[in-house]
C-alpha cells in the first residue's frame, strides 16, 4: 500500500490498510502537481490552460511534462519493486490522469473532467508494460481483486 503524502490520498487507502493490516508507505512522487505557488484565478481555466500547452507552468508550479515525467519515473520504481504483486496507490486525480496519459493518450482532459474525486481505478500491467485501465464502481473492495 503506497500513498501520496497528502492527508487525502491517505484516507483514501486507510479503511483497506486497516482491513489488511496493511502499513501505508509513504511516496512523495505520488503528491498532486503543484499548479501554481500562487492562487490562480479560475481552476478549471488554468487546468486547461496546462493541458492544451505540456510545457506550460504558472509561477512556481509544475507543466504537464515534468508532472508527468515525475509520476511516470515514481510508477515505474514501484513496478520494478514490487513486480508480478497488486498495489493499492493513493494519489491525485491530475498526476493520475497524466501518469494513464504516458501510457494511453486516450487519457487526456476531457477524461480527467470526467474522474470523481474520490475515484478508484484499477490499472494492469503485464511485465511492466501498461495493459488496461477500468474505473472500479464499488467503494466495497476486495484486496485480492485490485
Amino acid at each position: 500500500m503506497i500513498s501520496s503524502p497528502y492527508k487525502r490520498a491517505i484516507q483514501t487507502v486507510q479503511e483497506i490498510a486497516n482491513t489488511y493490516n496493511i502499513s501505508i508507505q509513504i511516496e512523495e512522487d505520488l503528491r498532486e502537481r503543484l499548479l501554481s505557488s500562487e492562487p490562480v484565478a479560475d481552476f478549471n481555466d488554468a487546468i486547461e490552460n496546462v493541458w492544451e500547452d505540456w510545457s506550460f507552468a504558472y509561477e512556481g508550479g509544475e507543466s504537464n511534462d515534468v508532472a508527468q515525467r515525475r509520476a511516470v519515473i515514481c510508477m515505474q520504481s514501484i513496478l520494478k519493486k514490487y513486480k508480478g504483486k497488486n498495489i493499492v496507490i493513493g494519489t491525485h486525480g491530475n498526476i493520475m490522469v497524466l501518469l494513464m496519459n504516458y501510457f494511453d493518450s486516450q487519457y487526456d482532459f476531457q477524461f480527467w473532467k470526467t474522474i470523481h474525486m474520490p475515484d478508484v481505478y484499477k490499472l494492469v500491467f503485464d511485465n511492466n508494460r501498461f495493459s488496461s485501465a477500468e474505473r472500479l464502481e464499488s467503494t466495497d473492495y476486495q484486496i485480492n481483486n485490485l
